[in-house]
């Protein structure tokens, strides 16, 4: 995929992952337009990266979610990419988690890392343009599944799974599908959790600007998937 001139959705750009994921396209000379829920934080990015168009979404909103990529389409007069990077964690471990967490917070969980992403991915089927990509950020639990992370592991490698039997349909139309299995990193993400507490063997944070540039070689490249090898850590784009 060219990334120059190319005009790119990021869902989830307020995010620290989003943002960083932002500020690399624009570099590239990415036509990035800015999707999240916070409006304010969207303004500011978008100031920074010299005035990129924004869209405020719902992840609790599917229809919302596949709605958004239409309309940014139409608007764009055409879409060359989408990037996901958005998602909640639970665990199973901690006070609050004894016997499992409840099915609420899995649900939502499901919803926001997995049928929200899925929604949108379904519409860019149609939205991108040839010669473009959809690229996801799901997680290396989704290869690796984790004790006191099993409802997330789940959600991610429903999403992973997912991305692997659409690529057909994406590949027909010339567009490039990436699953990005992140590691962990340091953005926050493990300190909000919707229930739970983070065990204390997480491994330790790889850094965020590496995987941002493998995301970035990867999209160049039309690569499948950025995988990381939790023994050699070690990030693969293929």
């Amino acid at each position: 995929m060219d990334l120059e001139g190319a005009r790119v959705l990021v869902a989830g750009a307020t995010g620290v992952l989003g943002g960083h994921i932002s500020r690399a396209l624009n570099r590239e000379g990415t036509r990035v337009v800015l999707a999240g829920r916070d409006e304010e934080a969207l303004d500011a990015l978008a100031r920074e990266l010299d005035g990129s168009s924004t869209a405020v979404f719902e992840a609790a909103d599917t229809e919302g979610c596949a709605a958004l990529v239409r309309r940014t389409a139409e608007e764009q007069g055409g879409l060359d990419g989408l990037v996901i990077a958005f998602g909640v964690v639970a665990f199973d471990t901690g006070p609050d988690s004894e016997g499992g967490i409840e099915d609420a917070a899995v649900e939502k969980m499901f919803q926001v890392n997995t049928l929200a992403p899925m929604a949108m991915l379904r519409a860019a089927v149609d939205a991108v343009k040839p010669g473009g990509a959809v690229a996801a950020v799901t997680a290396v639990t989704a290869e690796y599944p984790t004790h006191g992370m099993a409802a997330y592991s789940a959600s991610k490698a429903a999403l992973s799974a997912w991305l692997a039997a659409a690529r057909a349909d994406y590949r027909a139309r010339r567009v490039a599908a990436l699953d990005v299995r992140a590691p962990h990193m340091d953005t926050g993400l493990a300190d909000r959790p919707l229930a739970g507490t983070a065990p204390g063997n997480l491994p330790e944070p790889h850094p965020v600007d590496e995987v941002v540039d493998a995301i970035v070689r990867a999209l160049r490249s039309d690569a499948r998937s950025v995988a990381f090898d939790p023994r050699e850590r070690k990030l693969n784009v293929r």
